[in-house]
């Protein structure tokens, strides 16, 4: 009878421990402290709105917009005479340009089947436009800004202590580098300060890129006739068969052997107008790593003036 009795108990759960069949004596527990418990730090859940709202990617003249992927791309579509679609991904986003007869329908599925190379070609873009961004220059006394592909620093100089006009680039000394001291209140305004440092550095980039054109132009066996200055967003230079060069300012803020390979690239033009593997070939007569010269001033944005 007393073993039917310990076989309900067992069955009820209340006889053994939950990971034995056999009834095990009862023992007396000495009481344990247990220390409290800290509290959990958890981290909170992003909303969940943001985890699902795909990127988006919009051009400021879009008039259609596409899914693809996981992204939503309003693109700028053109209509235009020729045979088939292009797409061109720039610093404002997708262009679409496609015969009259492609309907709709036709172009977005276009844009489907060139998804990963879109996609990948706009975030190249916005990744660009974030570096541009953490190196926008906060202009002011003690402003930095590259210049020749090290910092310098803007020091305002109400006395206009130097007898230079406008600026003068002094240096500094140990790691700070050089300065450029400017003839202003400390108090001017941010735009003051811009225009006054960008009217010096026009100035040191004619004195530089004449003197770099006079270099190369001898070794190419080309004459050029004419130097302006440009400030185009996305374009460094360019060239014209009457020998006119027309070099970015804003050149001035990477390393000498970058603005040589653009003085030199420009002045190849005046030997061959294309960029045939001719052209390439006389390019690296003068500038033998042009190549990896290249690459660099396309990865590396200058700081934006705006």
């Amino acid at each position: 009878m007393q073993r039917l009795v310990q076989l309900a108990l067992d069955f009820l759960g209340g006889g053994s421990s939950p990971d034995s069949g056999v009834p095990q004596p009862k023992r007396a527990m000495a009481p344990v402290q247990q220390a409290p418990e800290a509290p959990l730090l958890v981290a909170p859940a992003p909303p969940l709105g943001d985890l699902l709202t795909p990127a988006v990617f919009r051009h400021p003249a879009a008039s259609r917009e596409v899914l693809l992927g996981d992204a939503v791309v309003a693109y700028a579509l053109q209509r235009a005479r020729r045979r088939s679609i292009g797409f061109t991904v720039g610093p404002e986003g997708l262009s679409v340009r496609a015969p009259s007869w492609v309907t709709l329908a036709g172009v977005d599925a276009a844009l489907r089947d060139k998804a990963p190379w879109i996609l990948r070609k706009l975030g190249e873009q916005q990744a660009r436009r974030q570096q541009e961004e953490r190196a926008r220059i906060v202009w002011g006394d003690g402003a930095v800004l590259p210049y020749l592909g090290e910092p310098l620093t803007v020091v305002l100089d109400p006395t206009h202590g130097f007898a230079a006009r406008g600026g003068a680039l002094e240096e500094q000394g140990g790691a700070t580098g050089r300065a450029l001291r400017i003839a202003l209140a400390r108090s001017a305004a941010p735009a003051q300060v811009r225009d006054a440092v960008q009217a010096w550095l026009m100035r040191d980039a004619r004195r530089c890129f004449t003197e770099r054109l006079h270099h190369f132009a001898p070794l190419l066996d080309v004459r050029w006739t004419r130097l302006r200055l440009s400030s185009a967003n996305t374009r460094w230079g360019s060239a014209r068969a009457d020998g006119s060069i027309r070099l970015n300012w804003r050149l001035m803020h990477y390393r000498p052997a970058i603005i040589d390979y653009v003085v030199a690239h420009e002045l190849s033009h005046l030997r061959v107008m294309d960029h045939s593997p001719r052209f390439w070939d006389t390019v690296a007569t003068v500038v033998p790593d042009y190549a990896a010269l290249r690459r660099s001033l396309r990865e590396q944005p200058a700081p934006p003036w705006d």
